[in-house]
């Protein structure tokens, strides 16, 4: 009989593969052992509406409301929960991140699986050039998680999993992408991480082997920080990986972070839509940067591999036929939605 797993971020960039993969049939072809239950604030929204011809249960509702996501564990197995502090900010996320782990508690979830991101300010030495807040808030909750007991023999318990991954290579065609095409047809990839800035990137398809992988094996997963990446890469490497793959001319070109910021319009709004009092864009990715140019976050690249081969940037720009356009998809639903303001500005892109 299957089990369900109930996710939180389900329509997300992360949410969609990681339910795919949960539902892909055993390697025997024997069917999935799981069933997904999904929070969703708008169950018409088209996203929403194909996982539930795929077979999703859907549950409407905020996870910011402790009713809705108490229906959403009732009588789940395991819970995969990936909160969107771009939407709520920082200070929200935390708390929501808490009061859907005590509720994971009161509904007897055996397994709880908290999507993370690095806790940069305390892995810098609580340096505030690292004050990244959509880095921190799940940082923070996965230090408060990894303090609390895994109940693996516990039959009344919930053993806990912190998956800590990090920005998608699938963003290629936006954060990581390209800034300018020239009239010559060159790809001018811009940032201000230097040369040998080193991003932890990961392949959505990777991430959710791995969300699957965790349920799978429980005994091997829970009770520990899993930190992934599908390869640990520079703007060099993203150039010269693209211009072999494709044949077409491409640059990098380092800027300082005045130099970066000031191609964008607005960069001085919130960078949460509904926390107007928090951080702004700039100084919250300015200190995302930092993190990169001091190259703070480390993966074991070897121990990854040895579980999972990843995808390589190389594998994964020929399996998308990828040409460095910029902009070319809505991979994060905030964009898909129209949420996002913050846009470059024609004449100084085009300086690029």
């Amino acid at each position: 009989m299957s089990r369900v797993i109930a996710v939180i971020g389900a329509t997300g960039a992360q949410g969609l593969p990681v339910i795919e993969h949960l539902l892909r049939p055993q390697e025997d072809g024997s069917p999935s052992p799981w069933k997904i239950r999904a929070l969703t604030r708008n169950a018409e929204h088209p996203r929403a509406k194909d996982l539930q011809s795929r077979g999703v249960e859907l549950v409407q509702g905020s996870f910011l409301d402790n009713s809705a996501v108490l229906r959403l564990f009732d009588g789940a197995y395991g819970a995969f929960v990936n909160t969107d502090g771009f939407t709520v900010g920082m200070a929200k996320e935390i708390l929501a991140a808490i009061e859907i782990w005590e509720a994971a508690r009161r509904q007897k979830v055996r397994h709880f699986v908290w999507s993370s991101l690095d806790y940069a300010l305390r892995i810098g030495g609580y340096d505030p050039l690292y004050t990244a807040d959509h880095y921190n808030a799940k940082g923070r909750f996965a230090d408060f998680l990894m303090g609390q007991k895994n109940g693996v023999e516990d039959v009344d318990g919930t053993m806990w999993t912190v998956f800590t991954n990090g920005p998608y290579m699938d963003m290629l065609g936006r954060l990581f992408g390209p800034m300018n095409i020239r009239p010559d047809g060159t790809r001018v990839w811009v940032s201000p991480i230097g040369y040998d800035g080193t991003i932890p990137i990961i392949a959505l398809d990777d991430l959710g082997w791995w969300a699957r992988y965790i349920f799978d094996h429980p005994d091997s997963t829970t009770g520990k920080n899993l930190e992934i990446a599908s390869q640990m890469t520079t703007y060099p490497d993203i150039v010269e990986t693209f211009q072999r793959v494709t044949g077409l001319p491409a640059e990098y070109k380092p800027v300082s972070m005045d130099e970066f910021f000031g191609v964008m319009n607005a960069h001085e709004i919130p960078v949460a839509n509904e926390a107007p009092e928090g951080k702004t864009w700039r100084a919250n990715f300015e200190a995302f940067y930092s993190m990169w140019k001091d190259k703070l976050i480390k993966r074991d690249m070897e121990w990854i591999t040895s579980i999972h081969p990843p995808t390589t940037l190389e594998k994964w720009m020929r399996e998308h036929e990828y040409k460095g356009f910029p902009e070319s998809s809505a991979l994060l639903k905030n964009s898909e939605d129209g949420k996002s303001k913050l846009r470059f500005i024609p004449e100084k892109r085009a300086e690029m």
